[in-house]
């Protein structure tokens, strides 16, 4: 699409890569997809990383493709970025899923399993979005406690709590989503909410 921008979407064999793309491609964006270090586009505007599955079989796979360190160079150049639920985690230094992997380490703080005493685990549904101010430019023209579609048993929690952009209210309530400068995360899944997920991805694209 002449004009439109170039979003490099990491290809790691999640399961909701596709929904991810057309998603994007509907907001207006050229998704390129990329499954190795060296097709990551020098010329993009921003990287996504979506994600489905476990944290250190992602991990595994990204340091196999050499993607790993791309995306850590790629935060240290302070260019945009979105972690969409496992993608959003890999921000954090670890996760109670797999103790012994480290992630990216971007922000302080770790990944923790809902207590199952008293909810139902994984959290799969809709639930509400809790903003905090100033709001995120990701969820600009968005009206209060709009609902979003989340599928997860794990959340991050972090240590600044001035990153954090929306709260969710579901077991000990936790960080739906995060922004500091260019990198952005959610737990849940833009792809699969609707209107509003649609819209915060053309904030996203709108934003790089």
């Amino acid at each position: 699409m002449a004009g439109s921008k170039q979003i490099a979407l990491v290809d790691y064999g999640s399961g909701n890569l596709r929904s991810v793309a057309k998603a994007l491609e509907r907001v207006g964006a050229e998704v390129v997809l990329v499954a190795r270090a060296d097709a990551l586009p020098v010329a993009a505007a921003a990287l996504v990383v979506p994600g489905v599955g476990a944290f250190g079989d992602c991990v595994e796979k990204l340091r196999e493709s050499g993607l790993w360190d791309s995306i850590s160079g790629w935060l240290r150049a302070g260019r945009p970025y979105l972690g969409i639920c496992l993608g959003y985690q890999l921000l954090f230094e670890q996760s109670e899923e797999m103790p012994d992997v480290k992630g990216l380490g971007w922000f302080r703080g770790d990944v923790r399993r809902f207590p199952s005493n008293g909810i139902k685990v994984p959290h799969i549904g809709w639930n509400t979005l809790d903003f905090r101010e100033p709001r995120s430019p990701l969820y600009r023209g968005l009206p209060p406690a709009p609902h979003v579609y989340f599928v997860h048993s794990y959340f991050p929690a972090p240590t600044d709590p001035s990153i954090v952009s929306a709260t969710t209210a579901y077991g000990p309530g936790f960080a739906a989503s995060v922004s500091s400068g260019n990198v952005h995360g959610m737990q849940f899944h833009p792809e699969k909410s609707q209107a509003v997920g649609l819209s915060i991805l053309a904030n996203f694209v709108a934003s790089v």
